[in-house]
């Protein structure tokens, strides 16, 4: 069997456009999820405190993430207290990318 280093982005991995988007806006995702746990809130107080609708935080808990943008995972995070970082670089691969500091 041969294995196969993954380069840390299963979208990259996997060759799909968009795969740096792809992934900040899943580590967001992780992030809100994780922050909605640690308060132990209910899909629907969640909804009420970020102003969107109980089903959207159902796709959001289910990494179904069509029509979350990048800004709008930020500004849930910012509603729920907590402060988003980007770093910018000179690239370091042949393909320029977008990368969040975990």
């Amino acid at each position: 069997m041969d294995v196969i280093m993954g380069s840390g982005n299963v979208f990259a991995d996997l060759q799909l456009p968009d795969a740096g988007f792809l992934l900040a806006r899943a580590d967001l995702a992780i992030e809100i999820g994780r922050v909605l746990d640690e308060r132990g809130l209910s899909q629907a107080e969640a909804a009420k405190l970020l102003g969107t609708s109980q089903p959207r935080i159902s796709d959001l808990r289910r990494g179904r993430l069509e029509g979350f943008t990048l800004d709008r995972l930020v500004r849930f995070l910012n509603a729920l207290d907590q402060d988003v970082e980007m770093r910018v670089r000179p690239k370091q691969a042949a393909d320029a990318r977008l990368v969040f500091a975990r």
